[in-house]
């Protein structure tokens, strides 16, 4: 379980949990989200939160681990566009530590 600054305070937080970062790989829902010029903002949040719908909408199978991200991070209360500028730097660091540790068939 990850914890992720969701204010510019410090004052509120929110969980993310490893399948939640699985999630958001599966779909590539950080796959050209954020524009050239980097910036976060409530206009990036809301084209996350299309995205997710359009996905939802579209998926014929089970995809209730991306419903479950929808109430678990991506519309909660705390979610405002900073805190998704901290899910997007622990997701890259995720991603990383994924890449470098070895995984049980690799080591076989």
């Amino acid at each position: 379980m990850y914890s992720i600054q969701t204010n510019a305070s410090g004052t509120r937080s929110m969980e993310i949990s490893e399948v939640n970062l699985q999630t958001i790989r599966k779909y590539s829902l950080f796959q050209h989200l954020i524009d050239s010029n980097g910036i976060v903002d409530e206009s990036v949040l809301d084209k996350l939160k299309l995205n997710v719908r359009s996905l939802i909408a579209s998926d014929e199978q089970n995809c209730k681990d991306l419903l479950d991200l929808c109430i678990d991070v991506i519309y909660h209360n705390n979610m405002k566009a900073f805190g998704l500028h901290q899910l997007v730097l622990l997701y890259i660091r995720w991603e990383r530590e994924q890449q470098e540790s070895p995984t049980l068939t690799e080591a076989e």
